[in-house]
């Protein structure tokens, strides 16, 4: 069926959309998904207030549509349409809501029942005001937006940032000469720095525009600072390794990273290395043994620097990196830029830093690269090495990445053509260490010869290893690198 569209133009007059038909195939699945972070549902203009609320939050997030006509539920209400009442919807909008913005309104007709469809963009003049209140958009709710939060968004359409901003509570005396001696050396031997290394410190700071007018800048203080952590409390990390796949007491290893910067990067990135597993084997026509981390030391590094150097330092947490059996997550408080998605990662994009006068020190150091390809190498190292893809998400104000230590995915076991249970057996080795004959008999209520045969498969599969002798025999997962040949084969 068709659903018939025309188009409110913003003075509020009508105008036909000659060849432009909706499928309503495509208006039942929006439907049928529900209220989103870019969709709500109003049973009609009486909710108007709401509404109101809700586009001024769609604004100062990524844009979205409100429905009158539709109930919460998703039923298809239908909402009586006149000329009045667009003109009226179009004028509230654009009084009540500033910065000013005109809306697309287009009203859908099936079944007899007409729909009011309100689209805004994303806004690109934040933050917006509804009766001089900001609103966000949370999941499915538009909560006021909060006042450090709000300043943040303020500070960024000033096109200022945080670590360019002065630290009035610094003098000169609070920066580790011998750290700016270090950086200039580095920075000379791997970029060309053109500031001598024993350059007058202040002056070195000067031409490395951390110090303006003789006074530090955030960005020198965590950077150099003695003591950072005094002062930016939220500029720590904190590493902590799991004994379990979920993110629960007792902790295994916990430990808090201060200083500056670049010892974080260096620490965070041992805590890691200390906590995964490190397989020993000889390839096939190889006189020298292997060695290499489970996951690739340089995805591991880079993915650390991504967090510590883009990370929001307005927000009061801190980078967080989580190392369980199976993954390592690094947890990096704020959000992509706005002009970047999730899907963009995976493929060249520019380079665009939350803290530019940050990462063009981390530059200078080759600690990072300026052309934006960092992400894609983490995707090009793992899969070189045979793991799943690095997982990017967006979530509880965090950007998180997700490394995962083997190709021991769900996804992965069910090519393998096992039983439920075996697949089972794995999680339970991944969090356990080992399983014997008779424990798994135990968890499976099966026969030791099921269990024998069973466990054997894994085995032959390259999942598993048997090890051990007599009542000792156990299985332990086996050496990644042998799983990686026969993938890669």
């Amino acid at each position: 069926m068709e659903i018939q569209v025309s188009l409110i133009i913003h003075e509020g007059c009508s105008q036909s959309l000659k060849g432009y038909i909706v499928d309503e195939k495509e208006l039942l699945k929006l439907i049928e998904k529900g209220e989103s972070e870019r969709v709500e549902f109003k049973k009609s203009t009486a909710q108007m207030d709401r509404a109101l609320k809700t586009i001024c939050a769609f604004l100062n997030h990524k844009g979205g549509a409100v429905y009158f006509g539709i109930s919460d539920k998703g039923m298809v209400m239908g909402q009586d349409v006149s000329d009045s009442t667009l003109k009226s919807l179009s004028q509230k909008i654009r009084q009540k809501i500033k910065p000013e913005v005109s809306p697309g309104i287009n009203v859908l007709e099936t079944d007899g029942k007409k729909i009011i469809e309100v689209k805004v963009a994303k806004g690109a003049n934040k933050p917006y005001y509804l009766d001089g209140i900001a609103y966000k958009r949370a999941g499915t709710e538009s909560p006021v937006i909060a006042p450090d939060e709000l300043e943040k968004i303020i500070l960024d359409k000033k096109k200022t940032y945080w670590d360019s901003e002065i630290c009035e509570k610094t003098a000169l005396e609070d920066i580790d000469e011998k750290k700016v001696r270090w950086f200039l050396r580095e920075a000379i031997h791997k970029r060309g720095l053109k500031i001598p290394e024993d350059a007058k410190l202040n002056a070195a700071l000067m031409q490395l525009k951390l110090m303006q007018d003789n006074k530090l800048t955030n960005a020198a203080v965590i950077l150099f600072g003695n003591n950072p952590e005094q002062i930016f409390i939220q500029s720590e990390v904190k590493c902590i390794s799991l004994p379990t796949t979920k993110f629960v007491k007792p902790y295994n290893t916990y430990q808090t990273y201060e200083g500056n910067l670049f010892e974080q990067v260096d620490k965070s990135v041992g805590f890691v290395l200390e906590n995964i597993r490190r397989p020993l084997w000889v390839e096939p026509g190889e006189v020298a043994a292997r060695h290499p981390y489970e996951i690739p030391r340089e995805a591991i590094r880079e993915a650390i620097v991504n967090a510590i150097v883009h990370r929001d330092y307005l927000s009061p947490s801190k980078v967080q990196i989580r190392v369980f059996p199976d993954r390592v997550e690094i947890w990096n408080p704020g959000q992509l830029p706005a002009q970047l998605k999730i899907s963009d990662l995976k493929n060249p994009h520019p380079s665009i830093p939350c803290n530019p006068l940050l990462f063009r020190q981390f530059y200078r150091v080759a600690y990072v690269e300026d052309v934006g390809g960092g992400t894609i190498d983490i995707f090009g190292m793992c899969k070189d090495r045979g793991l799943p893809e690095p997982e990017f998400e967006e979530k509880m104000g965090n950007f998180v990445i997700t490394l995962r230590r083997s190709i021991l995915t769900d996804e992965y076991l069910d090519t393998l053509d096992l039983k439920e249970r075996q697949k089972s057996s794995v999680a339970h080795i991944v969090k356990q260490g080992r399983i014997t004959r008779a424990e798994y008999g135990r968890l499976y209520a099966v026969s030791e010869r099921t269990s024998n045969r069973e466990l054997n498969n894994l085995v032959n599969k390259k999942v598993l290893k048997k090890t051990g002798k007599g009542p000792e025999t156990h299985y332990i997962l086996a050496r990644y690198g042998e799983m990686w040949r026969d993938k890669k084969s």
